[in-house]
């Protein structure tokens, strides 16, 4: 029996520990919503004013801003924590020697980060892998800058929006 030949989800031959911008989404394992808490009475999560995160949420927060403690040269620059997916945008900076051996991959960076918040709320809850894109000039930067700051306002049009029954 063939199995379908699974596509690649990243750029081949490019190295993901380069100097640059990159835009990252994670998602929840089956895009359950369990970042936002519930609006009381409605059948969906709602963005307020304020976004109100979930206690799993908070926890994530708090991954998200250790992140720049564990890699010195990666910059999380901004982000957002959606219901069911986290947008990140990421730098990898170069070191104050320059590139090292070590630079941390995007990947590296990911893994670290979903293991840990795994690991304090005691059980898996993400989607294998994650979504990248590359961001190769200012005009890319402050579209996908745009869409994080604006995300949470149009939850409902978003690619990943998932109403609870």
């Amino acid at each position: 029996m063939e199995f379908p030949k699974r596509k690649p989800n990243r750029l081949k031959a490019y190295d993901y520990s380069s100097v640059g911008a990159y835009f990252i989404t994670i998602c929840t394992k089956n895009h359950i919503t369990l970042l936002w808490e519930h609006t009381v009475g409605a059948n969906c999560v709602r963005p307020s004013e304020k976004m109100h995160l979930s206690s799993v949420g908070m926890i994530i927060e708090s991954e998200i801003q250790k992140i720049n403690g564990v890699y010195p040269n990666v910059l999380v620059d901004k982000y957002v924590i959606m219901p069911n997916h986290i947008h990140f945008l990421i730098f990898i900076l170069p070191d104050k020697d320059g590139r090292t051996q070590f630079a941390p991959t995007i990947s590296r960076v990911m893994k670290q980060f979903k293991g840990s918040v795994t690991k304090k709320i005691g059980l898996p809850i993400w989607q294998k892998s994650f979504h990248d894109h590359i961001i190769r000039n200012e005009k890319e930067y402050q579209k996908i800058w745009e869409y994080i700051e604006t995300n949470p306002l149009k939850w409902e049009e978003d690619c990943f929006y998932r109403q609870e029954s």
